[in-house]
């Protein structure tokens, strides 16, 4: 530990400490732009300098290390009057529509330019870049007129998820962020995962917004118009209304949904069981008849194309499971239909997802079991908060509703689903009391939670040491896969999740500001919701859910069966890595 004072107070702080780091243990909040804890601290933005007394020129807080006796200040008129000066040169070359852009009021710029007392008169104001905007891809845009060059989108794309189609291109004014050779975004090896979505602090990146599809479907009498809301979405849309981060708003999100005018609200959770159901039993088989093992979770569409593109070899050891998306909607088009009587075709099924890597799911190939797209839309949470606020609903004021039946059953284990390590528990759930027949005393498979990059653990189960893995990023992924591929690891089962912490951490959840994606365990807090839900429910194992019973003995016969695998299986195929 070392002593300094910030603005007069000493504080102790860990001698690695950065300034912005020890400026924040003391309870002072240092303004950044550029800065994402751990993965892009390159003080390039220069929004967070601060004096330190001997120095001869202000310093950035984000990567100025403490020492002993330092004494820092964080808000002199030379530092704030700095703040301010840079402010305005970025904003000189940035597109200041801000009523119309799907940032306002979420908008990290806008919040600073309030803070410092930038208005629109524009003291730097003269040459503009302008920038053709790329609508290339299902998932998202780029508009690059909106860009600060802030570099956390090329952190997020390279650094987390190893994936790297973004840099800076040119130099000096006229230096943007964008692919090589200036392609566009689709021709690139993009996986459609959205973590450059969330990273980013204005609205250049934003995902590709499906809500006038809804509503025209909500409007149309001809169609009969479903909803299903995956797992972590409960412990995340409170977010886009101001409830704390993690709340549980389940009830109010179906009471929500009910008064936006859909048919029937349903719950992905059901469909998670039924993955879970299908999974474990190819799993078994695989184990039991020496099939291609280890097997890989299929339920990410993000890492099921960083594979497709990156580990075309490992293709085989792909789940053939359709993710809980995607089995919903084939079930809603067979099962459900011939239940109500109403055509396919006459059904529209849409689906809020935290992962804007749906949008590009849908139009995969081998995802229409009943000659028509098991999904026909697919939008994000923020999406979602975006279509309650425009319908005048009272969020916060809600009453607690129910799902609707008999595709609104989930249990415990599909709630987990949401987090990393909760496909695998709920997997191991259902594999290890079908391998042993006997009822499992505690559900908890400890060792497969938290939010590390990289989990593994082994359980001996009737005689057999099952050996499981977890990755949650992209990044992680391709070490632990590597690690496989190398001989070093050997794994019965790896469940992979594109975005770290899983989905609730998706590129389609609620975008918070950096200070607290750095500084709040954004992850924990969201996974923690979906894992106090399943402590309380009463059905807790997927194989325990009635109504998946119900599905089986009614329709689909039996788990891995001829019907099975024509609704909720799928392929895959190689594809370029450029």
């Amino acid at each position: 530990m070392v002593n300094i004072k910030i603005n007069g107070i000493t504080v102790s702080v860990p001698e690695d400490s950065t300034v912005l780091e020890a400026a924040r243990l003391a309870n002072i909040r240092i303004p950044t732009l550029c800065y994402l804890k751990e993965i892009n601290a390159i003080g390039s933005c220069r929004i967070c300098v601060v004096e330190v007394k001997g120095a001869k020129t202000l310093v950035a807080s984000c990567v100025h290390p403490v020492s002993e006796g330092m004494e820092v200040f964080t808000s002199t008129p030379e530092v704030l009057e700095s703040r301010k000066q840079t402010l305005e040169l970025i904003l000189s070359d940035h597109d200041r529509r801000c009523l119309s852009c799907v940032k306002s009021n979420r908008c990290e710029l806008q919040a600073l330019a309030s803070e410092l007392g930038v208005d629109d008169e524009g003291a730097y104001d003269g040459e503009k870049t302008t920038h053709e905007i790329d609508f290339s891809t299902k998932h998202m845009y780029r508009d690059n007129n909106k860009c600060v060059v802030c570099r956390r989108c090329v952190a997020a794309c390279d650094k987390l998820q190893s994936v790297g189609v973004l840099g800076t291109n040119d130099r000096g004014f006229v230096t943007k962020v964008g692919c090589a050779f200036d392609m566009d975004l689709d021709e690139t090896a993009c996986v459609s995962c959205g973590q450059c979505i969330v990273a980013c602090p204005t609205g250049a990146l934003s995902e590709v917004d499906n809500t006038h599809e809804i509503w025209a479907a909500l409007a149309d009498p001809t169609k009969h118009v479903v909803v299903q809301t995956a797992p972590s979405v409960r412990v995340t849309l409170g977010e886009e209304f101001g409830l704390p981060i993690g709340t549980n708003v389940q009830g109010r999100m179906a009471a929500a949904l009910r008064r936006l005018g859909f048919d029937k609200v349903f719950d992905t959770d059901f469909a998670a069981d039924l993955t879970i159901m299908e999974e474990a039993t190819e799993l078994l088989e695989r184990v039991k008849h020496k099939g291609t093992l280890p097997m890989i979770t299929s339920c990410s569409p993000g890492w099921v194309r960083f594979c497709e593109q990156f580990y075309p070899d490992m293709i085989p050891n792909l789940s053939t499971c359709k993710s809980p998306q995607q089995m919903f909607g084939a079930i809603v088009k067979s099962y459900y239909a011939e239940k109500t009587g109403i055509s396919p075709k006459d059904i529209v099924v849409v689906s809020i997802m935290p992962c804007v890597a749906k949008k590009f799911e849908l139009t995969r190939d081998d995802q229409a079991a009943n000659n028509v797209p098991d999904v026909d839309i697919s939008v994000s949470t923020r999406e979602l908060g975006r279509m309650i606020r425009k319908a005048g609903i009272q969020f916060a004021d809600l009453p607690d509703e129910e799902f609707d039946s008999p595709l609104g059953l989930g249990t415990g284990a599909g709630h987990i689903f949401g987090a990393t390590g909760g496909v695998m528990e709920a997997a191991l759930r259902t594999a290890v009391e079908t391998l042993t027949g006997e009822r499992l005393d505690a559900l908890e498979f400890e060792q497969v939670r938290g939010t590390d990059g990289i989990k593994e653990a082994s359980y001996s189960v009737a005689g057999l040491d099952v050996k499981v893995g977890i990755a949650n990023g992209l990044g992680n992924a391709r070490k632990l896969l590597d690690s496989v591929k190398s001989g070093e690891k050997q794994y019965h089962f790896i469940e992979i999740m594109a975005c770290p912490g899983g989905c609730v951490n998706g590129g389609g959840q609620p975008v918070q500001f950096a200070e607290v994606r750095n500084f709040t365990d954004l992850k924990a807090l969201r996974a923690k919701g979906l894992y106090d839900q399943d402590q309380t429910e009463e059905l807790r194992r997927s194989h325990d859910n009635p109504d998946i019973k119900k599905l089986y003995e009614e329709y689909l016969g039996e788990p891995g069966g001829y019907k099975s695998h024509h609704l909720l299986h799928t392929s895959y195929k190689a594809r370029n890595a450029y």
